[in-house]
């Protein structure tokens, strides 16, 4: 039996997402100019909103510039003191109000029809001063708030959310901005270590632990140590990185290891990455193969090894 909580929960989702429906469908021809004025623009998309709508400005602005878009929240309090200096002729601001008469929004409104800013409107009142002030209105349908009184800013600031994403995502297709874009955007973070490239983790130059086919096993062991990666390359008198010496191989040959070359250890056509692979790649590579080290190969340089990977890099990075 659902408990009257749960009844309540399911209406007001099941009302949003209903609300989201209506907005899909409503989609025309505005949202296509809006498009256009913020592709368009040669400085940022300014968003602006008090109370709720302000909190979805902050986000719409925030996503909007994560994604190749560069944009800015100015809080329309802070713009009639001071602020207003941060907009220019270049800009184009985007001004979110669901009933469209926000006051704290009228010098911003004034400011950008003064200097011929474009205005980007996204409200629910199309005859609203907000809405017959803008240059290209988005308008939100007359849909009733989820919650019983009407009076909660609840299915209006949801379908504000999902325009706001809209707008981000066709900019963001239109720019074809990619997961490398948005890891140059955002390096902090889970998103920012799942976007890692193997190429930002991995161990280059003298870090990488090599020796030749004709390397004494004394002598590889001690690169082995040294290194700390419990791994070793193989290469041939060319360079040719041809195999790889781990423990697991050391321990099958124990015995008479002194007298061998490292030829004679060596796991031949070892597992390796390229350079330009997400980190998360490698990371599933290990796991799948069991092991803790890549060796990174160049496509610039076939068969040379350019970096090494351990499985450790990736953990500092929150991958793994």
């Amino acid at each position: 039996m659902k408990t009257p909580f749960l009844d309540t929960a399911a209406r007001v989702i099941r009302a949003e997402a209903g609300a989201l429906n209506q907005l899909a469908d409503a989609l025309d021809d505005r949202f296509r100019a809006a498009i256009d004025l913020m592709r368009d623009t040669k400085g940022r998309v300014i968003v602006s909103g008090i109370g709720k709508s302000g909190h979805i400005a902050n986000k719409i602005a925030a996503t909007l510039a994560s994604t190749g878009t560069p944009a800015q929240f100015v809080h329309p309090a802070e713009a009639s003191h001071g602020d207003l200096g941060m907009i220019t002729r270049d800009d184009v601001v985007l001004a979110i109000s669901n009933s469209g008469e926000a006051p704290e929004l009228g010098n911003l409104i004034a400011y950008s029809r003064r200097y011929e800013i474009p205005l980007i409107g996204l409200t629910s009142r199309e005859e609203s001063t907000l809405g017959r002030q803008s240059d290209v209105v988005l308008l939100l349908p007359s849909v009733a708030e989820a919650c019983n009184t009407g009076i909660v800013p609840t299915t209006s600031t949801t379908m504000t959310l999902a325009m706001g994403d809209a707008l981000a995502v066709a900019l963001m297709e239109h720019r074809d901005f990619t997961a490398e874009h948005f890891r140059n955007f955002h390096p902090g973070g889970k998103l920012g270590a799942q976007l890692s490239l193997v190429r930002d983790l991995m161990h280059k130059g003298a870090a990488i632990p090599l020796v030749s086919e004709e390397t004494e096993m004394t002598e590889t062991m001690t690169e082995i140590g040294s290194k700390g990666f419990g791994v070793t390359g193989v290469t041939d008198a060319h360079g040719k990185l041809t195999g790889i010496i781990t423990t697991g191989d050391l321990g099958r040959h124990m015995e008479g290891l002194f007298t061998m070359k490292a030829r004679d250890v060596m796991t031949a056509n070892p597992v390796t990455i390229g350079p330009d692979a997400l980190a998360e790649k490698a990371v599933g590579l290990m796991n799948s193969r069991k092991i803790t080290c890549l060796l990174v190969i160049d496509p610039a340089q076939p068969d040379v090894a350019a970096g090494l990977l351990h499985i450790h890099d990736c953990l500092r990075v929150g991958l793994g």
